[in-house]
């Protein structure tokens, strides 16, 4: 089988690439250049191609760099921004892989013609007794990966491979130093890869103009100010420019319109349930009892599912407009959508 595998730079990528070839599959490595400004950072710099490339070489396929950049700025950077201006807390993440990474690539596969595409990431893809598949949680929980690939449908999941879903990121390493890859004790990537870290509020005030912002309590007393009420999300804790309180407390509520973050205790944060837009179905809709992840690597809580509406069991804390909320049956995804 030909297999075009998105090589990253990283150590997951290259160990797939690597397994693939073992099992004599005609591979593929190609990196996506994705963003070029100063903020170069992650799995978009210039370093990673690099690293990718000397896997190839060492693995002994070939190599491509394919750029995605104006797609990458149209569907990722640009509604990043756009985001923050109206007062929502984006996943650039899943957006990228929604566009670029499961969308512009396979697109990029097909017109190649090659049979499937293949990234690093820890997740798995399942097939069912009636023939669909469901994207599954990856062995390794800790570095799980199926909640910013809720979007996969059927086919995408008919045509994605993800080798190293079946690991251990411990084991992952290991194989990649048994193969002697350069990648193999290199760090994971954890930030947005085109800001750089701690740099998020400077990239967003060359592309926006920020609005300040009065913080108030819950009687609307003011008790502070804040630069930019939108680089404020709902939950937030630090960063409001209130020291010295006696109690911790959180925006519960963020009007950028008005221009005012109102914070109170962690109950003002609870609601019984959630609203939701924009459902996505791995294999047709879900109702009824449902577990919910509403980030990365948070706990899946139990919910119904009521149309758009997340129902919860017991209350938890709203979430944030704009983050996922994925929906699990087990350890499989069922789809996704983003909270209103």
């Amino acid at each position: 089988m030909q297999v075009l595998v998105a090589m990253s730079g990283g150590v997951d990528s290259s160990v797939a690439a690597a397994l693939l070839a073992q099992d004599g599959h005609e591979v593929v490595g190609v990196t996506m250049k994705l963003w070029g400004g100063p903020s170069d950072t992650g799995c978009c710099s210039v370093a990673d191609v690099i690293d990718a490339r000397r896997v190839a070489d060492a693995l002994g396929i070939d190599h491509h760099v394919f750029n995605f950049g104006e797609d990458f700025s149209a569907k990722v950077v640009d509604p990043y921004v756009a985001d923050h201006a109206a007062g929502r807390t984006p996943n650039p993440c899943v957006e990228c892989n929604r566009h670029i990474k499961f969308d512009r690539l396979l697109r990029r596969a097909d017109a190649l013609g090659f049979d499937a595409v293949a990234t690093g990431h820890h997740a798995r893809v399942v097939r069912r007794p009636d023939g669909t598949r469901r994207l599954g949680r990856g062995a390794d929980s800790a570095k799980d990966q199926s909640y910013v690939l809720y979007m996969l449908g059927q086919e995408a999941l008919a045509r994605v491979l993800l080798p190293v879903g079946g690991l251990t990121k411990d084991r992952v390493r290991a194989l990649a130093g048994d193969l002697g890859l350069r990648t193999a004790a290199k760090p994971d990537s954890t930030d947005v890869c085109f800001i750089q870290r701690g740099e998020r509020a400077s990239f967003l005030s060359e592309r926006m103009e920020a609005t300040p912002a009065r913080v108030v309590d819950a009687s609307g007393r003011q008790i502070g100010e804040i630069p930019s009420v939108q680089m404020v999300t709902l939950g937030q804790r630090k960063g409001l420019g209130l020291g010295g309180q006696e109690h911790p407390v959180y925006a519960v509520e963020v009007d950028v319109a008005g221009g005012v973050v109102t914070v109170g205790d962690r109950a003002g944060l609870l609601t019984d349930e959630q609203a939701v837009i924009e459902l996505i179905w791995a294999a047709g809709p879900a109702q009824g009892p449902v577990l919910v992840q509403t980030s990365a690597h948070g706990a899946p809580r139990p919910a119904t599912l009521d149309g758009n509406l997340v129902r919860w069991r017991t209350p938890q804390q709203r979430v944030a407009p704009g983050q996922s909320v994925v929906f699990y049956d087990g350890d499989e995804v069922l789809g996704g959508a983003i909270a209103a």
